[in-house]
């Protein structure tokens, strides 16, 4: 198919769309029919130069604009994020192949940062402690970075940012977002909204591009803050690059999801959430379950129990309202998870590459691979895609153990009627968020969203306190107001008195 006259995704630089700099185009599929809709522009260093020279001339002003009148640009963006959720979620599923609903899903996590970050007055008050010493006070507050940059993901073009940006401007920052080039038009429409809501331009900028403009963000001296989500190496490279730079980083990596089920779970429940944990936004969710670790007796009775409703899962175009999953993203995204089920490995016991969609779409339809070991590629590696894999082991010991040795600690579920089990698993693995008896445990924007192991690189997690911190630097004042000068000179280190 020709793409000359298709139309061609700009950047938003200080308020405004522009081409800038750029010569190349990446293609931005319809993943259900397979073809190209669109093109979007490919970032040069000079694009990211100019977003950045924007918010850096922006940030004075906007980090001396009072907190109260930060908080009202929030509340209307709010409002108008309400107001446009539809659309949102409609520009996602059309890019992205995610189902409408999964989508609105995402526009209201996205939301709920948003709604975190309006009471900013209340979440950035600093500490005093009156006559620390003679007449002496002390008091705390912090203030922000300065420009501040996002580099995200595909798999939540909406979400993933939200974790970030509202966060940054806040707290008074100014922010460059680098979203990913696969589903970029939702970020534009948010630069959109932004500036409906009041927010002075070149506060939010946005810059669409590949490894070009990645490396000029983690370059560029005047960008003070990076955050990150997407694969591990790649967390890695930008947490190692941009620190090598002076800046501060949060890099969130991947994910190898374990779910544990015990044999005293209501396995009707448990595969029922494992079904929508598994294949819901075809998989390609960092918090998405990948590996169920049945134990004991649960194994046969719940293999079983997920066959039947896998089975029955409606594949089809996100835009589709009968449609429960959707295609992957790209082409080489489908042929990934395709290589990965054809390797032999496990017992495919419901086989996703003899799915038929009529068309050309990137499809390929619910896998579960039984009897799976720690050593084949199916386990170690992070497929992005919805294939289910089950290993059996005999206790909840050998369970833990097993996900304490896995590199990857985002998220981790168990399923279990017991308390005593329940709360010996939240204590014992290694795992940075944890659900009982739910399997996507990703935490509401009051707390801080982040795994450990190789699935962070930094020392804060993203949004919620952590967020504030991490978008924030502190002071701490000493006071006093002398009267007179009634102490003689003295060279000693001072002490309270």
């Amino acid at each position: 198919m020709s793409t000359t006259a298709l139309e061609t995704i700009n950047h938003v630089i200080g308020g405004a769309q522009t081409a800038g700099a750029s010569t190349r185009t990446s293609p931005v599929y319809d993943p259900a029919t397979g073809q190209v809709q669109r093109n979007v522009l490919l970032g040069t260093p000079a694009d990211v130069d100019a977003a950045v020279s924007a918010a850096r001339a922006a940030f004075d002003a906007w980090a001396d604009t009072s907190v109260v009148r930060r908080a009202r640009v929030m509340f209307k963006f709010r409002e108008l994020i309400v107001e446009h959720t539809d659309d949102l979620a409609r520009i996602i599923a059309a890019e992205h192949g995610k189902t409408v609903e999964d989508a609105k899903g995402e526009v209201i996590r996205g939301m709920e940062v948003v709604e975190y970050a309006c009471g900013i007055a209340e979440l950035t008050k600093g500490e005093f402690s009156d006559q620390v010493s003679t007449d002496v006070d002390l008091h705390s507050f912090r203030q922000p970075l300065g420009v501040c940059a996002g580099i995200t993901p595909f798999n939540f073009p909406i979400m993933v940012p939200m974790w970030m940006h509202p966060v940054a401007i806040a707290t008074g920052n100014t922010f460059v977002l680098k979203p990913s080039e696969r589903d970029p038009s939702v970020s534009n429409f948010i630069a959109d909204l932004y500036a409906r809501a009041g927010l002075p331009d070149g506060v939010f900028n946005v810059v669409h591009g590949d490894k070009v403009a990645v490396d000029a963000i983690l370059d560029h001296p005047d960008v003070d803050a990076v955050s990150f989500v997407g694969s591990t190496p790649i967390a890695k490279y930008i947490y190692e690059r941009a620190t090598q730079a002076g800046k501060r980083v949060q890099a969130l990596g991947g994910a190898k999801n374990h779910a544990i089920v015990m044999p005293d779970a209501d396995l009707d429940f448990t595969s029922d959430q494992l079904i929508a944990a598994g294949y819901g936004s075809a998989g390609q969710r960092c918090m998405a379950i990948s590996v169920t670790v049945a134990v004991g007796d649960a194994a046969d009775e719940l293999v079983e129990k997920i066959r039947l409703k896998a089975l029955k899962v409606t594949v089809g175009p996100g835009l589709e309202p009968t449609s429960e999953m959707g295609p992957l993203v790209t082409p080489e995204a489908r042929d990934r998870v395709k290589d990965y089920i054809g390797r032999g490995e496990g017992d495919v016991v419901v086989d996703g590459r003899e799915l038929q969609v009529e068309g050309d779409g990137f499809f390929v339809g619910p896998t579960l691979i039984d009897n799976v070991s720690t050593d084949m590629s199916v386990y170690r590696d992070e497929i992005f895609g919805p294939v289910l894999t089950v290993l059996r082991v005999d206790t909840l010991d050998e369970a833990i153990d097993l996900i304490n040795a896995n590199n990857y600690a985002n998220g981790v579920a168990i399923f279990t009627s017991s308390g005593r089990a329940a709360r010996e698993f939240q204590r014992r693995v290694h795992v940075g968020m944890i659900g009982v008896n739910v399997p996507i445990p990703v935490p509401m924007a009051f707390y801080s969203f982040g795994g450990w192991k190789d699935s962070l690189f930094g020392d804060h997690h993203i949004h919620g306190p952590e967020g504030v911190r991490f978008y924030t630097r502190g002071k701490v004042v000493t006071t006093r107001w002398p009267d007179q000068v009634s102490d003689p000179t003295h060279l000693h280190f001072p002490t309270a008195s």
